[in-house]
């Protein structure tokens, strides 16, 4: 998520103590207790596991990935975390011993409350909560294991990506959500089998602590690690490329969706690619395959595009979203242009103390249809903004409304531009 600014506090909580997984460290009581590194990592892995076994390879790869030792060390950081709980292992509350496998955490885990600490809270974009709040409700199906497809629509400028990162912003708050994010690209040539896909599985897995994530990929998606060379560890790599030379399209697409079930078994994944009136016809057919499967995942699959450029273009992307539609396995929430008191309200945050009379929002709103990019835009271009718009504490409504309806929003560069034509296309 690069481009969202934000500090979120990212904790597992059970029984009283909570797992700083930012700073890696044990907290009881707004005090820190002292844990090694090694346990540190054995403990997290327990509390991941949310009360299933976890067996003693497991522990070793969490702490010991490249190191050859034994089983030893294991109960030594167990030693080390029940002194560090007050746990008794003849009658444990935290952790409990599996005879000759492993260690179960035996303490329910509870989920932190979202909190979220922004860098300027006046950057929520205006006019989306219910958006947003339709979004949470996805989230918390996708919890229960209903694997959810959801599809922003929208023009260009329309704020389609405000929507998606102020969402991840929310999510990225709790301890237990997963977010791999990647974007199409516009292509004058042949584009790359599954980029969006690939990008957002990359910046996963650059994430802190995601061996876990890594080492499920190779095993359930061998043909996408090979795409990753950069993951690539240990002996055997180049034969396992010899050996996947020439493997099907159909089997990416079978691993992919398999590893997908198995990565969301416990924890939730929201996977958010955005500009889908880019993308490859390899996405759209792992997009099909994801919605067609029957069996539970936690996972949230979020898309945005451009319904005009699709049309335009005659893209498949549409005929992949009617038939998700028509099966009822996919879903389109589209965004609307913002109202006027949305405007009004972006220009009292834009600014600040100035009191501002109907007449300015309505003129905005009017010179802009309510398009976010055109608004902000305006707002931006707008000469003096704080002297026109001054006046014992009011706004001069006249003068800075003229202003408005003067200098106004320009017609956009580049893509938007081309939105532009587009769409007054059909007037012609």
């Amino acid at each position: 998520m690069a481009r969202v600014a934000m500090n979120a506090d990212r904790r597992l909580t059970f029984e009283g103590f909570s797992l700083d997984l930012t700073n890696e460290r044990l907290v009881c009581d707004g005090e820190v207790v002292a844990l090694t590194p090694k346990a540190f990592a054995v403990l997290r892995r327990l509390v991941e596991g949310g009360g299933k076994l976890v067996t003693k390879a497991e522990l070793l790869r969490a702490g010991w990935v490249d190191a050859h030792v034994s089983d030893g060390v294991i109960k030594l950081s167990i030693l080390e975390i029940r002194r560090a709980l007050g746990d008794d292992s003849s009658a444990p509350r935290f952790i409990e011993t599996v005879p000759r496998r492993g260690y179960r955490l035996i303490a329910p885990r509870s989920r932190t409350p979202r909190t979220v600490v922004r860098e300027d809270p006046a950057r929520e974009p205006v006019g989306r909560a219910g958006l947003l709040a339709e979004l949470d409700v996805r989230l918390e199906r996708a919890r229960r294991g209903e694997r959810q497809l959801v599809f922003l629509t929208g023009e260009a400028g329309i704020g389609k990506t405000t929507v998606l990162e102020a969402f991840m912003a929310r999510v990225a708050a709790e301890p237990d959500v997963m977010i791999a994010h990647g974007a199409c690209l516009e292509h004058y040539g042949g584009a790359e089998a599954y980029l969006p896909v690939l990008e957002a599985l990359g910046r996963l897995l650059r994430e802190p602590g995601s061996d876990r994530t890594i080492r499920l990929l190779e095993r359930y998606a061998p043909t996408w690690v090979v795409q990753l060379p950069w993951v690539e560890r240990g002996d055997g790599r180049e034969t396992l490329r010899r050996d996947l030379l020439g493997v099907t399209k159909e089997r990416m697409l079978r691993e992919m969706a398999e590893a997908l079930e198995v990565l969301t078994a416990e924890t939730p994944l929201v996977l958010v690619l955005e500009d889908l009136h880019w993308s490859d016809n390899s996405t759209l057919d792992l997009l099909r395959m994801l919605g067609r499967r029957a069996e539970p995942a936690r996972l949230l699959v979020l898309g945005s595009y451009r319904p005009v450029d699709v049309i335009i273009a005659g893209h498949p992307l549409r005929a992949v979203t009617q038939e998700l539609r028509v099966r009822r396995q996919g879903e389109e929430l589209a965004l609307a242009f913002l109202r006027e008191a949305d405007v009004a309200t972006y220009l009292a945050r834009r600014f600040g103390e100035h009191a501002f009379l109907p007449e300015l929002a309505a003129t905005v709103h009017r010179r802009t249809d309510g398009n976010p990019l055109f608004m902000v835009g305006g707002g931006r271009r707008a000469r003096h903004p704080r002297r026109a718009l001054r006046g014992a504490g009011r706004v001069a409504t006249g003068q800075a409304a003229r202003e408005v309806r003067r200098r106004g929003p320009r017609e956009p560069p580049s893509a938007d531009r081309e939105w532009g034509r587009r769409h007054q296309a059909p007037r012609r």
